[in-house]
């Protein structure tokens, strides 16, 4: 019997959360993460995950800006602003939502 994954906004916030901290302290590598993540969608019962990718989206976007916001406080503060980058280029983030609307997309076929 399969595993029910909750599609709650809390859930799936928490989940992002902690891949992106285990990624931070060396837990999980970029690769792992993604990996990770893959399994955990494809545990999402396929009429649950427009609702999952609406939250997935939103949290991604809420991390996003959180992220730019640091970096951005960072860079008014540091007299050499060229050494900082974009702490979450947003290409990463269209590869994710481009990867949930492509998974989401097979999912109805």
């Amino acid at each position: 019997m399969p595993q029910e994954i909750s599609v709650s906004y809390q859930a799936i916030k928490s989940k992002v959360y902690r891949l992106v901290d285990a990624l931070v302290v060396g837990e999980k590598s970029e690769a792992e993460v993604q990996e990770s993540i893959r399994r955990w969608w494809d545990l999402i019962h396929p009429a649950d995950r427009p609702i999952a990718q609406k939250y997935l989206l939103a949290v991604l976007g809420h991390s996003s800006a959180a992220l730019e916001a640091i970096g951005d406080g960072l860079m008014s503060r540091t007299s050499n602003s060229d050494a900082l980058i974009a702490v979450i280029p947003s290409r990463r983030l269209k590869l994710a939502e481009r990867y949930v609307k492509e998974t989401s997309m097979r999912a109805t076929v």
